[in-house]
């Protein structure tokens, strides 16, 4: 089922009861002309619920391209799929998330409100998201996330190089698992591995999360 306000790009793959563009589920909208997007090269599987968006969140509901939205996926209005995202079978993604390239959400996981999935994060099965995932991390966790390490399968396969993996798993021990303070962890980390951008982009998506991101305990 296709509704209102809905634009959908080129050579998608939407299966049989999935339903694209209906209303959000959010006790504040009230009729406002919201609307769907998505891109290209997208597979959309049976069942998978995509809502519009809210006047509080931007009023657009985005999916990119070359996404996989598997059985049961669930995304809620004003969310952001960037391109070549996975999502699996049966999670459910709550209202103004982002879910940045290259990102693999497994099934049955839950995603809280306003949750940022960085790039090339892998969230396990079954996990319980209410804090940002900084991009290349791992977590899992279903009472609640926690981190595990760094994206090292996801990455090879993407081709970034030997060094790059070394930096930033070297990187997340720093900030996440040392003894330092987190300004000092991040000081350390770019004297060291300054000229990368992929560590820049880790360090940047630390220092601006307003959740504040998943860390290497249950908190």
């Amino acid at each position: 089922m296709i509704e209102s306000n809905t634009t959908i790009g080129r050579r998608n793959q939407i299966s049989q009861f999935a339903s694209l563009g209906t209303p959000p589920q959010d006790l504040k909208y009230k009729g406002e002309p919201s609307s769907l997007e998505i891109g290209d090269d997208n597979q959309i599987f049976e069942f998978t619920t995509l809502h519009r968006g809210t006047e509080g969140g931007g009023m657009v509901t985005r999916v990119g391209n070359h996404a996989m939205l598997m059985n049961y996926v669930h995304i809620a209005h004003d969310v952001q799929v960037g391109d070549r995202v996975v999502i699996t079978n049966s999670t459910n993604i709550a209202g103004h998330c982002l879910i940045d390239e290259w990102a693999i959400v497994e099934g049955m996981c839950g995603v809280a409100q306003f949750v940022h999935i960085g790039a090339h994060a892998f969230v396990a099965g079954g996990s319980r998201l209410d804090r940002d995932v900084p991009p290349y991390a791992m977590v899992a966790g279903a009472e609640r996330a926690r981190l595990v390490g760094i994206n090292e399968v996801g990455l090879t396969r993407r081709k970034f190089g030997p060094e790059t993996i070394a930096a930033l798993k070297t990187a997340i021990r720093t900030i996440f698992y040392s003894k330092l303070r987190r300004e000092e962890a991040i000081e350390q980390v770019l004297g060291e591995f300054g000229a990368l951008p992929e560590v820049h982009k880790l360090v940047d998506f630390i220092n601006q999360s307003k959740r504040g991101v998943v860390g290497r305990e249950r908190e």
